[in-house]
Parts: structure tokens; C-alpha cells; sequence
């Protein structure tokens, strides 16, 4: 199959081994918007200037959810927040990533109904074992934070939407915890990135972060509200 996005990674990340999403509505869909916009950033497609999302190169990357965000972060006469293109783009873009991963055959597509009323899609392995690409993506990643060495570009990026939507906590159990907090600070801080990059995915990460809290705030006040 063709090379996975950091999009298609974090869902993998994100489903358990039964086919659910273990992170919940809307934060998978925040963070798999904010790993389009890194994804761009690493390929040298964006920058921020002055707090905006910029367009720096309007060619095409190749792969049709990153073509489509960056066409559309160009078309856009506003120039916006990372934290607006975060909300936009998040917008049916679980489903496509996920029909992506069912079409090359990682995952496969479950439909059925709870209580035979409610209805319900999971995504399990195809295989029912894990698939080979998420567990390279855990091994890179844990790899990355238990060792001191430097981490490439997509490595870190890719930490750092699991950092920001929660999937660190569950990832990195096994190693030591001020370890990890003093290496996710090295791993943020690192030289793998040009400065402009780095500026880019650092606000990216921030505005995933502040959506998905400000999701789950919302959510614990309605329920409160209402109960």
C-alpha cells in the first residue's frame, strides 16, 4: 500500500483492537485534522505568519485528504487560525481516513446494531491481529521517547498529536513518567525541523490541544447541565 499519512497513523493509534474509537467524538476528529496540517507543514506546503495558516507552496503533495486541505487553505481569502482550519477541516474527515485504511486492506469496515435498534461501525484489524503498520508506528514512537537521540520530523510531529489528544498517557505507560515528560519536552524542543516548520507544528499541536479540550469541557457541561 501506499506510505501512510500521519492522519492514517493516528487513527490506527486511536482505534482499539476492536474496531472503537477509544478517544470519542470530536477529539480523534480534531487531531486527525491537525495531522493534515502537519503533515503540510512538513512537507513545506504551510507556514504561520503572524498567528495565520499561510499557503507557501500551492503543488499538490499527492495524497487526496492533504491535497484537498491544502486547496482548500489556498482558495480561503480569510487568513486563518490554525485553530479555524482545525474545526474545518475535521468534517467527515474520520470516515474518509478510515475508508482509506479499508480500501488498502488494514482494517476492515463492521456495521451492525445495539440492542438491534442503535446503529453502530466499528474498524477491527482485517487480520485480527494488530496491523503491521500501527505497531511500526508504536515501536517508532516509543523507541523515540525511551531512547535520547535525535527523532526525525514525522516522528515528532506524530508524538506530538498523540500528546495533544490524549494517546500518551496509554502509549508510553511502561516507561518511566518523569523520563517521559522531560523527553516529550527535548523531543518538542528538538532541531529536526526548519524553524518556520517547527513554528507551524507547534501551533498546530497547541490549537488540536485547545479544540479537543474546549470539546470536552463543553461536554462535561451540558451533561452536568442536564443531569
Amino acid at each position: 500500500m501506499a506510505p501512510l499519512t500521519l492522519a492514517h497513523e493516528l487513527a490506527l493509534l486511536g482505534y482499539d483492537d476492536a474496531g472503537v474509537n477509544r478517544l470519542g467524538r470530536p477529539t480523534l476528529d480534531y487531531g486527525l485534522a491537525g495531522a493534515l496540517l502537519l503533515e503540510l507543514a512538513l512537507a513545506g506546503r504551510v507556514e504561520i505568519a503572524d498567528g495565520r495558516l499561510v499557503v507557501t507552496d500551492p503543488a499538490p503533495v499527492g495524497q487526496r485528504q492533504l491535497d484537498d486541505a491544502l486547496t482548500r487553505i489556498a482558495a480561503d481569502e480569510k487568513r486563518r487560525k490554525p485553530t479555524d482550519w482545525i474545526s474545518r477541516l475535521a468534517k467527515d474527515l474520520p470516515e474518509q481516513v478510515l475508508d482509506g485504511l479499508v480500501t488498502a486492506g488494514v482494517l476492515r469496515r463492521d456495521s451492525d446494531k445495539v440492542l438491534w435498534v442503535f446503529p453502530r461501525t466499528r474498524y477491527p484489524s482485517s487480520t485480527g491481529a494488530e496491523p503491521a503498520v500501527e505497531t511500526q508506528a508504536r515501536q517508532r514512537m516509543v523507541a523515540a521517547v525511551a531512547g535520547d537521540g535525535p527523532v526525525d520530523g514525522r516522528t515528532a510531529a506524530l508524538i506530538g498529536l498523540a500528546r495533544a489528544v490524549g494517546l500518551d498517557r496509554k502509549l508510553f505507560a511502561e516507561l518511566p513518567k518523569e523520563h517521559v515528560k522531560r523527553r516529550l519536552t527535548e523531543i518538542a524542543a528538538g532541531d529536526w525541523a526548519s524553524a518556520a516548520t517547527r513554528k507551524a507544528i507547534e501551533e498546530t499541536q497547541a490549537a488540536v490541544l485547545i479544540a479537543t479540550t474546549t470539546a470536552t469541557t463543553a461536554a462535561i457541561i451540558t451533561t452536568t447541565t442536564t443531569s
